[in-house]
């Protein structure tokens, strides 16, 4: 793998089109790009810095959530500088060395954010099917592996993937047809036969939206089964406020996965998939804090207590 590495590094370059389709539309997208990250950065670290520092939020749904957050600022911040770039500079070659690298960063992110919504969906079955046990259950152990499983998993399929597209042969300079880095548009450039990286990737790709989905939809019909049950219109408002966040998170994250799987692998069908990408990549870690923040009373009064502290000046 080092030697292909350096053989890579060594001969081969490559372009990322992004958006050149539509010279007109660049720097408008820059602005609309910009301040989306701008908003993704600034609403990631306030969510980690406000559970941080703050004791009520020292619970097991916030950990995960403050997790979340750090995968979505860096997951954004793999893509979006290079997306801006792109859209300002006439050259638009990127080393082989950093497109594998930010290949193999952002796929270990989009994966273990997959995985943490599923394990969300886990603490929220916990938390209102047997709440009695939902602080012996959840214990601090069982969060911390729930988390390192979602990461190494993450990095796991990501790296296997990558060990076989180093095994391709790239020479000159190649132009993908993406605005960074995705596996499918990196492997087309290739003149190897690119059959088995193809099936790898269909199959990694398959497991962990039947699995993370599996786990999801279980949780959730246990949990609506559970608030059908609870008397109190109140009782059940209050049950299904702890999940709409969520519900509205993972609607987002797996719709615009699903939809761009969907969608036949064609010339004609490119710009489709940019688009489609650019919501998953751009678009959910920008909504993520949004969604948990707007829609969090708890949440919201932390902001404004932050937002309102007065810093003495000497």
């Amino acid at each position: 793998v080092v030697m292909a590495v350096r053989n890579l590094s060594a001969e081969t370059t490559f372009a990322l089109l992004g958006f050149t389709d539509y010279p007109e539309l660049q720097i408008p997208l820059f602005l609309v790009f910009l301040i989306m990250y701008v908003i993704t950065v600034v609403g990631n670290l306030g969510m980690i810095v406000i559970i941080k520092i703050y004791p009520k939020f020292h619970t097991p749904m916030y950990f995960f959530l403050s997790h979340l957050s750090l995968v979505d600022f860096c997951y954004s911040s793999i893509v979006t500088p290079k997306l801006l770039e792109n859209l300002v500079m006439a050259d638009k070659s990127i080393f082989s060395f950093s497109c594998m690298l930010q290949y193999f960063l952002s796929c270990t992110a989009v994966v273990t954010e997959s995985f943490l919504l599923a394990v969300m969906a886990y603490d929220r079955f916990v938390a209102i099917c047997n709440p009695l046990l939902y602080t012996v259950v959840m214990s601090q152990r069982l969060c911390a592996l729930l988390v390192s499983g979602s990461y190494l998993w993450g990095m796991f399929g990501p790296l296997v993937l990558l060990c076989y597209a180093l095994q391709l042969n790239f020479s000159g300079h190649n132009i993908i047809n993406h605005f960074f880095c995705e596996y499918t548009a990196l492997i087309a450039v290739s003149s190897s036969d690119i059959l088995v990286p193809h099936l790898l990737l269909f199959g990694f790709a398959t497991f962990n939206e039947v699995s993370t989905l599996l786990i999801i939809l279980t949780s959730y019909v246990f949990i609506f089964v559970t608030v059908l049950n609870i008397r109190s219109a109140s009782g059940r408002r209050k049950a299904f406020s702890t999940c709409a966040s969520h519900l509205t998170a993972i609607t987002i994250f797996h719709g615009t996965i699903l939809s761009l799987y969907c969608v036949p692998n064609s010339k004609n069908s490119r710009q489709t998939v940019k688009v489609a990408s650019v919501f998953y990549t751009v678009v959910n870690p920008m909504l993520n804090p949004l969604i948990y923040s707007l829609r969090n009373k708890d949440v919201k009064d932390a902001l404004r207590k932050l937002l309102d502290t007065k810093v003495p000046f000497r």
